[in-house]
């Protein structure tokens, strides 16, 4: 399986033109788009995520490589949902009111792309409804928060709380993050986990679709 090992070493060096062009010669071959997906770009980002955590690779790597699956995934997505294929989970991620950081959200939103989850990103400053009307649309089975501001960590509680109150918190699993947050902060909100970082964050993830299909 030679294209599947160059399109994961594409994604692992972070090489967005390299793996465009992969995915484009693999699919005038008839490679599955799924099978490019499971086979070499998720393996490739949960190395990524491995040396991430083993600090072999730091941010601006984890960028590249996010970049670099995006870049075969811009391809692939529209093939995935003509198949009817089904992803990982459905996440619902964004920045809560008040709060414009981005970065590290959409360095989770990437990873978790990556992991075969359909990402529905809502960006920055998202007001409570925006998240109860996005799960409503999307049927996410997940909303990931984060917060980089200690003064904007309470909007967290206030979207759970705006969840309970629509009657669809029972519906969806709830992940927080952002420099501030902690696990004990989790806790206390009502959150179902806490991840320090974006690779944990993929991690985080299955466990939560794994349980809530168990």
């Amino acid at each position: 399986m030679p294209e599947f090992e160059k399109l994961h070493q594409a994604v692992l060096d972070g090489d967005q033109k390299a793996a465009r062009s992969l995915t484009e010669a693999m699919l005038a071959e008839g490679v599955a788009p799924l099978d490019m997906i499971t086979k070499a770009m998720v393996p490739a980002m949960d190395e990524v995520g491995r040396r991430f955590e083993c600090e072999e690779y730091f941010v601006p790597e984890l960028l590249l490589s996010a970049r670099a699956m995006k870049a075969s995934m811009e391809l692939l997505r529209p093939l995935l949902t003509a198949s009817g294929a089904q992803p990982a989970g459905r996440v619902v991620i964004g920045t809560v009111k008040g709060d414009l950081h981005d970065i590290g959200k959409n360095l989770v939103a990437s990873m978790l792309e990556g992991g075969g989850f359909e990402v529905v990103d809502l960006g920055a400053d998202v007001a409570p409804e925006k998240f109860i009307e996005a799960v409503k649309q999307s049927g996410a089975q997940i909303v990931a928060l984060s917060a980089l501001l200690t003064v904007t960590m309470p909007s967290m509680r206030t979207t759970i709380d705006a969840l309970n109150q629509a009657g669809i918190r029972n519906q969806v699993k709830v992940m927080v993050g952002g420099a501030p947050v902690t696990s004990q902060f989790a806790t206390e909100i009502g959150a179902d986990g806490y991840s320090e970082n974006a690779s944990a964050a993929v991690q985080l993830a299955r466990k939560l679709m794994a349980g809530s299909q168990a």
